[in-house]
């Protein structure tokens, strides 16, 4: 993509406005201020408030706590992303021990997550999957054999779902536990038969021939067969895939329904292998091993209706573990949970990377929070290079030149930027953003009240209905600056973009199927650690649990990160899907926000006080009542509040921000998003998970992925295919 440089002087940096300090903008930032342009680009990021990170921002509290805007975790597949966290470590250690430390100190390796769920017979029900460490670490060079492809991800689904069927144990609320046998030798077959695709087939009609099976060892061998012929057959032999496949998906169910579905002992084993058998079968069905669109071929399907219609049992689609991907995901339109909405394609393309795309381990957890192990570090090197940051910048408009609506194919151009400045600092200082927590730069809760002109501590920086202002400030094309990223959220864009949005279509269009969703989230501190509460197991992200916060953790890795005079012992988060109401707030309504945030304090001091009595029955007394005692107070005050009101002492939000909320991806809305690499505007690319990235999802890795592609809109780098899983199936 080539943009137009105008009357800007060729001896002169190019002025590049980065609006937004989340993920998409920084990674752009760190591109074009990277050392390999030789200071080709004088990069600006403009910032609301006083802080880097979006919706992944955190910040320190009272003992130095770390309060997140919920729960975050990276992936194992998030390969662009490690590689840029990865490169900024290196870069902050090069000239001598860095007080961020190592990558590898920051981010810690997790191979188990959990279903915690009702039992079909009685009590609850945990299911805890033990994912092995695979070659490699997240951010190294792919090797050959390792591209994303849907071929290789199913015959990696094949592997990895006879490695949950040998090593998955049930734990129910009784104690019992089970685990399938390891089969007798029979896996894999003869190395002939799989060089072979006619011996191949052969080989696997005999084995459906034997009619019911007779053990996990047969199921091992028909899955192996069923993935090698994936992986051999051509195009032109997807017929006799299919036949393969649907085959092996009746024999296979047959034996299920035989062994284990009357047996909830074996529950998650036989709806996971369900949902796999429904996805290899619907592969081959759509067509999609060889339809140059890939996954997006069935994006106008809902996940859970595309399962069904290529034999998922409604017991499956139904079951913890899809619940589990659905709130993990907070895949709910208006934060309603009777409406799940996930694209099929995006939605498979997202769990087969997650669960056969993975390195090293299948999550990581940050060692503090992401604002400390991720934005801090950023922060840190994109100041060396000289990159300016102007704090408490409130985006109002992206001006354009005046004409009638943009028609399809015509280019226009940003010629203006407008800013509510909401703070200054004392004489023209440069504003300092973190704080020392541990001996770690930090960004903290609040601004530095301090270093600012009048100190008004009675707004809320962050607010999208605090419209609070010192002055208005206007930036004009190639007088202030020659491109701009804008890396604001999608939830802002018909505010800051209104313009736009009124005389471009395709802008409305994307603003209106491209949906979010609130989301709320809660944190405790408590001064007894889970096994004494009588939680059994390790301390893995658990899901599909009961709304409204069905997704928790424990964080007790996080507390020697803070500062406390008598540490807690735990930190435990809790998050999930906030309802919208009824009618949309006002934008001059001021009292939303707190409403919101009041309505989250009121459910989670009834979730401690009903629901969590499943997960730790030992925090409740002999009379059934929650033990607030339990709960530790940072500011450690010897007088504490007595009962619930000692909730008061703990952290809570309501993300209700246009720019707090969560990007979804709904069915059909991805041919709706706009690629940063678009050039209608010729001097603007666009940043965010909520852009066309080629990974349409509501997380880090996308808004990574959309960073690299606005730099390469701008810059011409990095290179298209150095960008992982750009070019996705």
């Amino acid at each position: 993509m080539t943009m137009k440089q105008g009357n800007r002087r060729v001896d002169k940096p190019i002025a590049v406005a980065v609006i937004g300090g989340g993920c998409g903008g920084m990674t752009a930032a760190l591109e074009l201020s990277h050392p390999k342009h030789a200071g080709r680009y004088a990069v600006t990021v403009y910032q609301i408030g006083w802080r880097l990170g979006g919706k992944g921002g955190s910040g320190r509290g009272p003992s130095g706590r770390i309060e997140e805007h919920g729960l975050h975790v990276w992936l194992g597949f998030y390969d662009n992303a490690f590689r840029m966290m990865r490169a900024c470590y290196d870069e902050l250690a090069a000239d001598g021990p860095s007080p961020h430390g190592d990558w590898r100190e920051a981010f810690v390796p997790q191979s188990v997550m959990g279903l915690f769920a009702p039992s079909e017979q009685r009590g609850w029900q945990k299911w805890v999957g033990h994912f092995p460490p695979r070659p490699g670490l997240p951010g190294d060079p792919q090797t050959l054999g390792e591209t994303h492809s849907l071929t290789g991800y199913l015959v990696k689904a094949i592997r990895l779902l006879r490695a949950l069927v040998l090593e998955t144990d049930v734990i129910r609320s009784d104690g019992t536990t089970g685990a399938a046998k390891e089969p007798p030798g029979l896996w894999p077959p003869d190395p002939a038969i799989l060089s072979d695709r006619d011996r191949l087939l052969r080989a696997a009609r005999a084995l459906l021939g034997r009619g019911v099976f007779t053990g996990s060892a047969a199921i091992a061998e028909a899955l192996g067969i069923l993935g090698t012929a994936i992986g051999l057959v051509p195009a032109p032999f997807d017929i006799a895939i299919l036949q393969l496949a649907d085959r092996v998906s009746s024999g296979l169910r047959s034996w299920l329904e035989a062994n284990m579905l009357a047996d909830d002992h074996h529950r998650h084993v036989w709806e996971v292998m369900d949902l796999v058998l429904a996805i290899l079968v619907g592969s081959v069905r759509f067509g999609l091993l060889t339809n140059r669109e890939g996954l997006d071929a069935i994006e106008q399907y809902e996940c859970r209706e595309w399962l069904r219609m290529n034999g998922a049992s409604e017991r499956s689609v139904q079951s913890p573990f899809v619940c589990g991907l659905y709130d993990l995901a907070l895949a709910y339109e208006d934060g309603d949970r009777s409406k799940p909405r996930l694209a099929a394609g995006q939605a498979l393309r997202g769990a087969m990377r997650m669960f056969f795309g993975y390195r090293g381990a299948l999550y990581w957890r940050m060692r503090s929070g992401m604002g400390d192990v991720v934005f801090a570090p950023i922060h840190e090197v994109l100041r060396r290079r000289g990159v300016r940051f102007k704090f408490f910048h409130r985006l109002t408009n992206v001006g354009l030149p005046h004409g009638g609506e943009i028609q399809p194919g015509e280019q226009s151009h940003v010629a203006s930027l407008t800013f509510d400045v909401q703070a200054e600092t004392h004489e023209g200082q440069e504003y300092e953003p973190l704080v020392e927590v541990a001996g770690r730069p930090c960004w903290p809760s609040h601004p530095d009240w301090a270093q600012l002109k009048g100190g008004d501590r009675g707004h809320d920086l962050e607010c999208h209905w605090d419209r609070h202002r010192v002055r208005t400030e206007t930036l004009h094309v190639t007088q202030d600056f020659d491109f701009v990223v804008l890396a604001v959220s999608i939830g802002a864009i018909p505010d800051v973009c209104s313009e736009i949005v009124a005389r471009d279509a395709r802008w409305r269009r994307m603003t209106q199927a491209v949906k979010t969703v609130a989301s709320q989230a809660f944190q405790v501190w408590l001064n007894r650690d889970l096994a004494a509460l009588g939680w059994q197991k390790s301390a893995e992200i658990v899901s599909a649990f009961i709304s409204p916060f069905d997704t928790w953790c424990d964080m007790a890795h996080v507390v020697p990160e803070e500062a406390w005079q008598t540490p807690p012992a735990t930190s435990v988060y809790f998050c999930g899907v906030l309802p919208d109401p009824p009618d949309p707030p006002s934008p001059d309504d001021r009292t939303y926000p707190a409403r919101q945030r009041q309505d989250v304090h009121d459910r989670a001091v009834a979730y401690l006080a009903h629901t969590v009595r499943h997960l730790w029955p030992n925090a409740y007394d002999p009379d059934g009542a929650f033990r607030w005692d339990l709960l530790a107070d940072a500011t450690e005050n010897a007088r504490m509040p007595a009962g619930s009101e000692r909730f008061s002492t703990q952290y809570w939000r309501a993300n209700v921000n246009p720019s707090d909320r969560y990007v979804l991806n709904v069915p059909g809305s991805s041919r709706h998003r706009i690629s940063p690499l678009d050039n209608t505007y010729d001097n603007l690319a666009i940043a965010g998970d909520w852009t066309s990235c080629g990974f349409n999802e509501g997380c880090v890795e996308a808004a990574v992925m959309s960073g690299l592609l606005a730099a390469h809109a701008l810059s011409g780098l990095p290179a298209l295919e150095t960008i992982d899983g750009y070019d996705h199936p």
